[in-house]
């Protein structure tokens, strides 16, 4: 494997053990991501030679699917539903309340580095919509005070 040596040992102990598996670009991707919380933009070269593919295959695997990430994430990542139940119960407006409360937009860190904000397309709290999960919490019934509420606890839990 060329272009390896800047890549974190680990990154490259998954690459390594997943490299002959059939269809192993998403495992892959799976494995660094669970390790590092996010896939560096300087893992592509040692992937794409792992698996013969070119780095633009492996960018657009990344950029394809939006649970991957090429930044890293802020300490708590906050996934807001965007699923219809959700939509017609009002998450329009709560997701621009929670954009610009947080000064971000899906797919991005706060400034201090606390707070990820990513879209997902249903939590199965359809009953309580509209739904958000910040880490491992679900929310249902989610206001505009009870999201602020959120994440005051959440700071407070740094």
């Amino acid at each position: 494997m060329t272009g390896t040596g800047n890549i974190n040992p680990k990154v490259q102990a998954i690459i390594a053990s997943l490299k002959d598996k059939p269809g192993a670009l998403l495992p892959i991707l799976h494995g660094i991501q669970d390790e590092l919380g996010y896939i560096p933009p300087e893992t592509l070269p040692a992937i794409a030679d792992a698996l013969n593919l070119s780095r633009a295959e492996v960018h657009g695997c990344i950029s394809f699917y939006h649970y991957f990430r090429d930044t890293p994430p802020g300490k708590h990542t906050i996934h807001l539903c965007r699923a219809e139940s959700c939509q017609a119960m009002g998450s329009k407006a709560l997701e621009a309340h929670v954009k610009s409360r947080l000064g971000i937009d899906y797919h991005e860190t706060t400034k201090d580095g606390a707070f990820s904000l990513e879209p997902v397309y249903c939590l199965g709290l359809c009953a309580c919509s509209p739904s958000m999960q910040i880490d491992e919490a679900v929310y249902g019934r989610v206001s505009l005070e009870s999201f602020d509420a959120a994440i005051k606890e959440a700071e407070a839990m740094a």
